[in-house]
């Protein structure tokens, strides 16, 4: 296979997770779309929603909402591009690398922070996807630069979107209504380290991957392997 592979950013940061698959990155890759994948559509929503929130934020106050504040003095913000035109291509491995980040701000000396909103409860380095969530904010900061859209990057951060489900909120009147309820959300902001230098190395090793005749040697202990196999010995059985 001489094709280079075309990756998302997201998909990427799946190479620098301590558990990753070489045999499963290789089938996903070749599969296009995997059986007994389901991911709610209510987290995308709710990031949809955040992202809109700031904006009208913005809009109506001319500045950002205080939780906001870590990251500096930002002056503006910018709509992010669609992934069809947010792309590189790697020199070393011919690779493509694409995605869309959530949120691109504009600092007050010029440059620019990339940001990606997480529904869920913040753990700080604990997040077992942080690795992942790492490799993805720097290669959107490494589009950003490289394709002259938003440089400079000076940052990048996590923005982690807590449900607050206490029982004060649960009483709160404010969050009865007669059509359903209100719930709110906690902020918590996670600074990421920019180091754009990894990436091309992750690409070049997704691009080997990608163009091998089969798939390689699975990881150690890898479940999803594991329960491949047993797919396969049922089948088997099965005619």
């Amino acid at each position: 296979m001489t094709t280079q592979i075309r990756i998302s950013a997201k998909n990427l940061g799946e190479l620098a997770m301590p558990e990753f698959c070489p045999r499963c990155f290789w089938i996903k890759l070749h599969a296009g779309k995997l059986p007994f994948q389901i991911f709610p559509g209510i987290f995308s929503s709710i990031d949809s929603y955040t992202k809109r929130v700031v904006y009208c934020y913005f809009d109506d106050h001319e500045c950002f909402p205080s939780w906001l504040s870590e990251l500096g003095e930002l002056v503006s913000y910018k709509a992010p591009p669609h992934y069809s035109k947010f792309t590189t291509i790697d020199k070393v491995s011919g690779a493509t690398l694409w995605g869309t980040p959530d949120g691109i701000f504009t600092k007050k000396d010029g440059s620019h922070v990339i940001v990606d909103y997480k529904t869920a409860k913040y753990t700080g380095n604990q997040d077992k996807l942080m690795p992942m969530y790492e490799v993805q904010l720097n290669a959107y900061a490494l589009i950003g630069e490289v394709s002259g859209m938003f440089k400079p990057v000076s940052a990048l951060a996590l923005i982690y979107m807590e449900p607050v489900t206490h029982d004060d909120a649960v009483a709160d009147g404010a969050n009865h209504r007669h059509d359903g309820f209100a719930m709110g959300f906690s902020a918590s902001v996670h600074k990421v380290e920019l180091k754009t230098d990894m990436i091309s190395a992750l690409l070049k090793k997704a691009n080997d991957i990608y163009k091998l005749d089969g798939p390689p040697n699975g990881g150690l202990g890898c479940k999803d392997c594991e329960s491949l196999g047993t797919l396969v010995n049922l089948i088997a059985k099965a005619r």
